[in-house]
């Protein structure tokens, strides 16, 4: 397995870096893109990584903010026949508070009545290497950072966020945001023991530039040491000064860029 990070909040290389997360994944069976970025970064870094995205069957898309999501019309006019995979409610309006203000962060609805777009309502095999699912275990984290997103006028409670599971050598699981809180999605795997884990932590608001206090950095150390048998590459909305503080105490958790490869 093969794992291209093509958009990511930061970019060693010469690969742009915007915020939003895509990764291009290879496997025995499937070409697949988890995410999408907001824009058409991804197809200007997919070119310079020499990445045919047209060979590309299947999608999936994290949950319901633009930053995972915002190039999937985009997407659809270049490969009109990969299938996509994503939560019903992830279409349902979603917003970001700044103050008094609240900011649309949500997906293009037009997008939902495509053929090839597969809404979902709940955990999903694709196949006996792809599955998908969401989170069934309560998050005890709660990460302050999560306290400025908004499901229409009410708290998002991320019911339009799934994970996927790789079956293979070693089982990979793959978060978008892990909203719903890394631990809880973890602890809602119940047919596999992931080797590796890949995704953010969400402890870092874009909007504001914040990043959850040290109380919740601790906790969240804390409660990471019982997977010293997971590798974790953390990106996006886990922010640089959280990565630092974790992997300074987690041998185990390593940093995914815009460009980077993973070898599975």
């Amino acid at each position: 397995m093969k794992i291209t990070a093509l958009v990511e909040n930061t970019s060693g290389g010469n690969l742009k870096a915007v915020h939003g997360l895509s990764f291009f994944i290879e496997t025995e069976k499937h070409r697949l893109l988890f995410d999408l970025g907001p824009n058409k970064t991804i197809f200007e870094n997919a070119k310079k990584k020499n990445i045919d995205l047209a060979c590309v069957d299947t999608v999936i898309i994290s949950h319901g903010h633009f930053d995972h999501g915002g190039a999937l019309g985009e997407f659809m006019k270049i490969n009109p026949n990969a299938k996509v995979y994503i939560q019903k409610t992830a279409f349902e309006p979603h917003y970001s508070k700044a103050g008094l203000l609240r900011i649309n962060i949500g997906l293009d609805k037009s997008v939902m009545n495509n053929p090839n777009v597969v809404l979902l309502e709940g955990d999903f095999r694709i196949d006996e290497e792809l599955s998908l699912f969401v989170s069934k275990v309560p998050d005890t984290f709660c990460s302050g950072a999560n306290k400025a997103l908004l499901a229409g006028r009410k708290p998002d409670d991320f019911r339009h966020e799934q994970n996927l599971l790789i079956k293979g050598e070693k089982d990979v699981l793959l978060t978008g945001c892990s909203h719903s809180g890394i631990v809880s999605i973890i602890e809602s795997v119940t047919d596999a023991e992931p080797a590796y884990c890949i995704g953010g932590f969400h402890v870092y608001n874009p909007v504001s530039r914040k990043t959850v206090d040290e109380g919740q950095l601790r906790e969240l150390s804390e409660s990471l040491k019982k997977y010293g048998g997971i590798e974790f590459y953390t990106c996006h909305c886990t922010g640089n000064k959280a990565y630092r503080y974790l992997s300074e105490r987690h041998g185990n958790i390593h940093y995914i860029a815009c460009g980077d490869e993973i070898f599975i």
